[in-house]
Order: structure tokens, then C-alpha cells, then sequence
């Protein structure tokens, strides 16, 4: 099924791609003609490292609509098109099948940060965690998967910052100097938010983290927290009734006050299991899209916020 789905996209983007060449005289910089690079990305998190490493230098793009959810991302063929003209298609392999399919059209410009990003957690479908073990150690379990959100802890941030850096200054010789310390730039930040992170939950009443999916265990194993999702990985997975039952004995045995829901997924869930167990629901952004219902408008506001959430949710004194 999915080669049938790669050889209808590639016979929609090959007529897409002769007309751009017929269009272009070949003398433009970049994909979009201007003096930028034109960067692709795959989602919210990696467009705005893209812009902080990239500066003016750079026009990053998002493959993911503001609003959607990045799980689940369709790519019309004006974006495989766009994928394919990019200077650079900065990506995270096995999180969205689409742009994974879509990559096949990038002619050797695609950037998979996942070896900066050090995806060494393992999350499940299950609805639960197994603690701090690790992707390699989870392997025999046929049901899990790596945890992809490795923005939730500034220190994997920076690192994937870094290699951004990296990926321009490839592209972009003349200005690697540029993009290298913009990329330090961004580590400072980030250093202080994970400083701000650790004081504000070093003493908390419970460090269980019980959230609507599987989205923050970076987040957790960074903070010594322990997460308790009620779905897996994929937000819209509909949990069992056995599995909610198991969510709300955990709450009331570990007397946990909060059941963390989300922005970009419904709350109804998260809401039954708080009113069952007696917990407050407070949401927390895992900063897979920023909406206008978002708490800010950027990376460092939105994490900022999610401290103070996270601050009163735990009873962190």
C-alpha cells in the first residue's frame, strides 16, 4: 500500500516539478529564489530552531498546519513539490509517515535529526511508561516505540540546535560562523530554562506525571518525574476501559492532584478520569503546534508556561 501511495505522489509532483523548471532560469540562491535558504521543516519545534539557528538567513517553512496534529500529517502535493525544491528538509525520521514518504523526492537534501536528538526513551501504546528504561532495553516489547519529543528537554534541544547549525553551514558555507553562534545563542537560552526547570520542581508533593499521552517523558526523565500517560504515543488513541481504571487506581493509590490534558486533543478524556479519581485537570502544551489558544507564541513562552502549570500541578513549593 504505501509503495502504490509513493508512485501516485511522484506522478503528481513530476508534472509540478517540469513546470518549475521551465520557470526558472537557474540563477536564483535558493529554492524560492530570493537570498535565503529556503528551509522545509516537519513540524513546530524544529521550524523554530530552524529560524533561531538560521536568523534572517533562512525562510523556514512547516509542513504541519498550525492547529493540526503532527501525528497525523497529510502532504498535499504542493508539499512534496516544495520538499522537493527545498535547500534543506529538516525533519525527524519514523515520527510522520507522510514527510517520511515525502523525503523520496528531496534529492539528497533531507536532514534527519534523530542522532542529535537522542531518542534513548521508550514510550508505549499500552498507555504507560516503562520508567527509565531505555529504547534498546524496551526492544523485546512489541508494543512500544521510541518517544519522539525530544523538545520537551532543553539540553536535547540544544543539541539538535547544534546540528542544525551544522546542516546550514553545509548548505550555506559563507555564513557557517553565523549559524554556529546563533546555535550557541540558543544553548544559552536553553541552559537557562532547564535551569529554571530544575529549581522550580526539585521539591514537589508527587512527582507522578499523569498526562493525556505519552508525550512528556523527556520532559520527566530530565526533572525526576515519573509519567503515567493514559494513551500511548498517538494522542487519538482511544484508551480501554481497563486501561482508565488502571489510570485512576494510580491516582488515588500515589494520591496524585492533577491529570495533565493537552492542547490540539480533546480534554473529555483526561476530564472523566480527574472527576472518577477526585484530581483538578490542568493542560500542558507538549509544543507540537502553537495556536492562538496557546499559552504564548513561541518556544521558550510556551515551556515557561508549562513550568508554572507544572509548578501548581505538582504542589512544588
Amino acid at each position: 500500500m504505501r509503495m502504490v501511495v509513493m508512485k501516485r505522489t511522484a506522478l503528481l509532483v513530476a508534472p509540478l516539478l517540469a513546470l518549475a523548471a521551465c520557470g526558472s532560469d537557474g540563477s536564483d540562491d535558493a529554492a524560492g529564489g530570493g537570498d535565503r535558504l529556503e528551509v522545509v521543516t516537519s513540524f513546530y519545534p524544529l521550524q523554530y530552531a530552524v529560524q533561531q539557528v538560521g536568523g534572517d538567513r533562512v525562510e523556514a517553512t512547516n509542513l504541519t498546519r498550525p492547529g493540526a496534529e503532527p501525528h497525523d500529517l497529510e502532504l498535499s502535493p504542493k508539499d512534496v513539490l516544495s520538499v522537493a525544491q527545498a535547500d534543506s528538509v529538516v525533519y525527524l525520521a519514523d515520527f510522520q509517515p507522510a514527510v517520511d514518504d515525502a523525503i523520496t523526492e528531496a534529492d539528497g537534501t533531507a536532514f534527519d535529526v534523530t542522532k542529535a536528538a537522542r531518542l534513548d526513551l521508550a514510550a508505549t501504546d499500552d498507555g504507560h511508561d516503562h520508567g527509565g528504561e531505555s529504547a534498546e532495553e524496551h526492544a523485546g516489547h512489541d508494543h512500544g516505540s521510541q518517544d519522539p519529543h525530544f523538545w520537551l528537554d532543553p539540553e536535547r534541544y540544544a543539541d539538535v540546535a547544534d546540528a542544525i547549525a551544522g546542516e546550514l553551514g553545509r548548505v550555506d558555507p559563507d555564513h557557517a560562523a553565523e549559524y554556529e553562534q546563533n546555535a550557541k545563542d540558543m544553548r544559552t537560552r536553553l541552559d537557562s530554562l532547564d535551569a529554571s526547570f530544575r529549581e522550580g520542581l526539585k521539591d514537589c508533593q508527587t512527582t507522578d506525571l499523569v498526562t493525556s499521552h505519552a508525550a512528556f517523558g523527556y520532559l520527566a526523565d530530565a526533572y525526576g518525574l515519573t509519567q503515567e500517560s493514559i494513551t500511548g504515543l498517538t494522542p487519538e488513541t482511544e484508551p480501554s476501559a481497563q486501561a482508565m481504571k488502571d489510570v485512576v487506581e494510580h491516582i488515588r493509590e500515589h494520591d496524585v492532584p492533577t491529570v495533565y490534558a493537552e492542547t490540539l486533543v480533546p480534554k473529555d478524556v483526561a476530564e472523566t478520569i480527574a472527576k472518577e479519581a477526585d484530581a483538578q485537570v490542568m493542560v500542558l502544551d507538549p509544543i507540537e503546534g502553537v495556536t492562538d489558544e496557546s499559552s504564548a507564541q513561541d518556544y521558550f513562552g510556551i515551556m515557561e508556561a508549562n513550568l508554572t502549570t507544572l509548578e501548581k500541578g505538582q504542589s512544588c513549593s
